[in-house]
């Protein structure tokens, strides 16, 4: 009898120990384990709450090993000890042992605390539906359920509720329980309907309505009723409504602030977070770090630095102590709002400094590295993260590929799916960017094929990139293919699909698609603007890109910024138009930038507008010194001119200067290999063979009239040397060799970082008549489309207007002019010169030469390039064309 007090008195030290235990949460495991070696150094064997209780430290320590050691002991383990060990399968993932467990334990010895305990790890398990069918066996087998069962299968519910009809079905089993008047299991209820209202076959207005019925009838609401209530009505866009549940808590309930102030900031409601914080504040309602990680997200995303700034000062001053994870979290959103507002030096000092650091730390730095361009830190912080997942590589991907690293951000993306990350959308996005840099078409394709393959050829960032990879790789029918059968559209699909068409030459379609964009109510912005003036500018349509132009303050409220003053320069002075560009010069509400002189020097150079054009080219030496662009176009407008000595004065300038021109470089893809070649390549392996088919291929193209237009060659040489030069430019060995290696009939499609040189241009006229092909180029400003002796961007023509030349001795002026498709030109006076050549250089009176003299020489130019017959002068010019088809035209144009 003694020895038996005595073991129940051992027995209940011990239990109370462990009881005690349970309380220390940080020490309980090393506690426990004291304990239980204590036990066994004293030969004390335990019974079975004891080895429960040990049981249970155990799992909610996270060692089950010793758990299921101690289970294993027991000769017949109890319901507790069963359950015990189900929840600690349960937590550590282990959904198959732990129906194991349960489907092991008979019948006749479980209770309701059992399946509750196996309902609720499916549920946390994301198995909805086995959670549910368990509740049916459950019922089946006349266990009578109780609020902790209700709680867990309404959780499990809320994950695979397809109808409102399952909600309704639990609510009546709720009313059957008598539960409730439970607030927990109300609280689940309500969270089953809130989520329902995702599913696209429920009615959402109707679940948030059987929502606020219940909410309203609760007699007693905790933080969690509040907070669901407008989490609910958050998530379905109703911001008034979750506003109104906020403002008539009595309480200071923090989390339902938070969760005000999140809807806020996840609907763009930015300054809305903001008042919202500083009236919490106001009340002394406690902030927590979710409520700093909202309001510094908010101020991140909308580039508020100053506010953000605030409220890192705000949270040094009054958080002088806080838990680890509070530091991480707030620290994070601060590495982004530094980050994001261009503050990479500060984001990289917080970083540096924090002592507990996750994987949204260091994408943060990433992504700040990449959002600003510096892509060598990017790429060397990227090689230095311990970890990465999906969202690193997708940063790097599109970083690399947005930034001109094209060819490494193919590489990073395989070397993405070798180390077993499945792309995204996004990540395809990023990779496909790259192949439209690259013109890359046949890698773009298998990448299409493999995003249609992978299930993401509905996402809205994958098919605006596909978009841009067409158009850039010269195939704009495939990309309006994929705008018109893409689900969705926004207005990034708007506007790549506008900028396809303008820089492809298709300009009255681009307006024709902005105004359907407007009929669809898709507000135009600031990119929107910039593509339809482009294209208003390639297609020479001045009084449409005007229009545009003034509506975007008038019709939107937006205020043109450099770059759209920009476009509509480069559109007046292609067109001649230089009184006007400089009216809109002076009319700036800034002085005028890099980009503004660009586009007038650039025109000058079309027009020979001297004067104008040197202003301009000294005005950019002012602002880029170092840069090659400006130097070479006024080269080139002093060469036209027949100014050679001003040739030599710029390359002599450069030359002092340290600056280099850029050299031209061509690539084309053949068999998804991208072929490169360089002015004057000697290094492609096959350059000979290209060179000596060009060889073949001149000769063809001068029986049709190709004469090499050596004025484009700007060094002083003899003019057998000039035309062997421009044989050797980047663009024309790319297209030969496509002739050479391209199945028969295939399109041609060649790349230059450089703009087209104007021979190259009319040789490529010929070429692609030579050669039976369409030849395609993309150069630095738009395509070029090459067929039957025709180029796409020919909707300009060009007028030498040699107006009383027999007292002039400056030069003949050219002007560019939209003529319409039947070629109704008005016929000037006799002494003008039509034609339709868009790359035809100025012509100057050569030393001794009359002007009638002049007059013919141009007129023998003329009738090479627009292929027109060569007919007697006669004081006018009497238009005709080899084609009956022009012929009959012309008859009706100048009767």
């Amino acid at each position: 009898m003694r020895n038996t007090l005595d073991i129940r008195t051992v027995a209940n030290r011990y239990a109370a120990q462990l009881q005690l235990c349970c309380s220390q949460r940080s020490t309980s495991y090393c506690i426990a384990r004291t304990i239980h070696a204590h036990m066994i150094a004293s030969g004390f064997k335990p019974r079975g709450h004891i080895l429960n209780r040990l049981m249970d430290i155990y799992c909610k320590s996270s060692n089950i090993a010793y758990a299921l050691h101690l289970f294993n002991k027991i000769p017949e383990p109890d319901i507790v000890a069963r359950t015990t060990l189900i929840a600690a399968y349960s937590t550590a993932g282990n959904l198959k042992l732990a129906q194991e467990v349960f489907g092991g334990t008979p019948l006749s010895t479980r209770d309701t605390v059992f399946y509750n305990a196996m309902i609720t790890a499916y549920s946390h398990n994301n198995d909805g539906h086995a959670a549910i069918e368990l509740f049916r066996d459950m019922r089946r087998d006349d266990f009578r359920p109780d609020n902790y069962t209700f709680t867990s299968v309404l959780g499990a519910l809320a994950l695979i509720v397809e109808d409102e009809k399952y909600c309704q079905q639990m609510h009546c089993a709720v009313l059957k329980s008598g539960t409730v008047f439970v607030t927990s299991v109300l609280n689940a209820l309500i969270s089953a309907y809130v989520k329902c209202t995702s599913s696209p076959l429920a009615s959402s207005s109707l679940l948030m309505g059987a929502a606020k019925k219940l909410f309203d009838e609760m007699p007693k609401k905790d933080e969690l009723t509040w907070t669901t209530m407008i989490t609910g009505y958050v998530r379905n866009n109703d911001l008034d409504a979750a506003r109104e549940i906020l403002d008539g808590v009595t309480e200071n309930i923090g989390v339902a602030w938070n969760a005000m102030i999140s809807g806020y900031v996840h609907h763009g409601f930015i300054h809305e977070a903001l008042e919202m914080f500083r009236r919490m504040h106001l009340k002394g309602i406690q902030h927590d770090g979710f409520t700093y990680t909202s309001v510094i997200s908010a101020c991140a995303n909308a580039g508020l630095f100053k506010h953000g700034k605030q409220m890192h000062a705000f949270i040094l001053k009054t958080e002088e102590k806080h838990e680890p994870e509070f530091s991480l979290s707030v620290n994070n959103a601060l590495v982004s709002l530094y980050g994001k507002c261009g503050k990479v030096e500060e984001a990289r000092e917080i970083f540096n400094k924090m002592l507990i650091r996750d994987l949204i730390s260091w994408n943060a730095i990433l992504s700040a590295y990449v959002n600003l361009g510096r892509i060598v830190e990017a790429k060397s912080f990227f090689k230095e993260m311990p970890e990465r997942n999906l969202l690193t590589w997708t940063v790097m991907i599109s970083g690399l590929a947005q930034n001109g690293f094209g060819e490494e951000g193919l590489k990073l993306f395989n070397q993405m799916r070798i180390e077993g990350f499945e792309p995204c959308d996004y990540a395809f996005a990023g990779a496909i960017t790259s192949c439209a840099m690259l013109g890359a078409l046949e890698h773009g394709r298998q990448l299409h094929a493999q995003l249609v393959k992978l299930g993401h050829d509905s996402s809205l960032s994958a098919g605006n990139a596909l978009i841009t990879m067409y158009a850039r790789c010269g195939i704009v029918e495939a990309a309006n293919c994929v705008f018109l059968t893409m689900p969705c559209l926004d207005s990034v699909s708007w506007n790549a699909m506008i900028a396809a068409l303008g820089q492809h030459g298709h300009g009255l379609q681009a307006i024709e698609l902005f105004e359907q964009m407007l009929k669809e109510d898709i507000v135009p912005d600031r990119i929107t603007f910039l593509t339809i003036l482009s294209a208003c500018s390639h297609a020479g349509l001045v009084k449409e890109g005007h229009r545009y132009f003034n509506s975007m303050r008038g019709c939107y409220n937006i205020t043109p910024g450099e770059d759209h003053y920009a476009r509509l320069i480069d559109l007046l002075v292609r067109a001649g138009k230089f009184s006007e560009a400089n009216d809109v010069i002076e009319s700036m509400p800034f002085e005028p930038g890099a980009p503004i002189w660009e586009a007038l020097l650039a025109g000058c150079r079309i027009h020979g507008n001297m004067d104008l054009g040197i202003q301009a080219a000294e005005r950019l030496f002012e602002l880029m010194p170092q840069h090659d662009g400006t130097y070479v176009l006024l080269s080139n407008m002093y060469a036209t001119a027949g100014r050679q000595n001003d040739v030599a004065k710029v390359r002599k300038l450069m030359r002092d200067r340290g600056i280099k021109k850029e050299p031209g470089c061509s690539w084309i893809e053949v068999e998804s290999k991208v072929h490169v070649f360089l002015v004057d390549d000697t290094v492609h392996p096959e350059v000979q063979a290209v060179y000596n088919y060009l060889e073949q291929l001149v000769l063809e193209m001068r029986k049709l009239g190709y004469v090499p237009d050596t004025k484009f060659v700007l060094h002083d040489m003899e003019e057998a040397q000039k035309e062997s030069v421009l044989y050797t430019h980047s663009e024309k060995l790319a297209v030969v060799f496509g002739i050479m290696k391209l199945p028969l009939g295939a399109t041609i499609r060649v790349f230059k970082n450089l703009r087209i040189c104007g021979d190259c241009h009319n040789a490529f006229k010929f070429m692609s008549k030579v050669v039976g092909r369409e030849i395609v180029v993309r150069d630095g400003k738009r395509f070029h489309h090459f067929r039957n002796g025709e180029c796409s961007c020919g909707n300009y023509c060009s007028i030498l207007q040699i107006h009383k030349c027999f007292g002039y001795q400056s030069g003949a002026l050219r002007k560019a002019i939209l003529h319409d498709a039947c070629c109704s030109l008005q016929l000037m006076t006799s002494w003008a010169v039509v034609c339709n050549v868009w790359y035809l250089e100025l012509q100057y009176i050569k030393p001794g030469e009359t002007a009638i003299e002049l007059a013919e020489r141009i007129w023998d130019i003329i009738s090479v390039r627009a292929g027109l017959k060569k007919v007697p002068w006669d004081g006018y010019l009497n238009y005709s064309r080899h084609s009956p088809k022009h012929r009959d035209r012309s008859n009706k144009s100048f009767p």
